[in-house]
């Protein structure tokens, strides 16, 4: 059915009034920025946007103005902009999450090697009593004090 050149003048201003508001942000419930959400805010068919049907330079309009915001870090739609903000929100968290592997890896290892010095140096302190206690010219320290200062509780 062919519409006249008013009411496709009307439908243009429709859908432009319809298109300034999505891109301001006031997306209906249930919808998106997009095409769809925009020939139903406009009341025109979905069809006409698409190949060489009447509206087609609106739908290249809208898109481009949508990328236009999008590079400009202005996300029209708060789904969207949700989106974004966790997938940003996952790269942290991500990245925080092989820093503290990365911590408790090397914190591992530095156990380790403490563990493995404390057990060296044990099996040298008893190295060290049993060849002391061989010799009889060594002169033995006392091994615990027997005076207590202060209170111990």
């Amino acid at each position: 059915m062919r519409i006249s050149a008013a009411q496709r003048a009307e439908n243009e201003n429709r859908i432009r009034a319809a298109m300034d508001r999505l891109l301001r942000g006031e997306i209906p419930p249930g919808g998106k920025c997009d095409v769809k959400t925009l020939a139903r805010e406009a009341a025109v068919d979905r069809t006409a946007f698409y190949g060489t049907r009447p509206y087609a330079h609106l739908r290249v309009e809208l898109e481009r103005r949508l990328q236009a915001l999008q590079q400009a870090g202005e996300i029209p739609d708060p789904r969207e902009a949700q989106i974004a903000r966790l997938k940003a929100e996952v790269s942290a968290l991500k990245t925080r999450l092989a820093t503290a592997e990365k911590t408790n890896e090397e914190l591992g290892e530095f156990r380790t090697q403490a563990l493995a010095r404390l057990a060296a140096q044990h099996d040298e302190i008893l190295h060290l009593r049993r060849s002391a206690a061989t010799v009889s010219s060594m002169t033995r320290l006392p091994t615990a004090r027997t005076t207590t200062i202060g209170s111990c509780s």
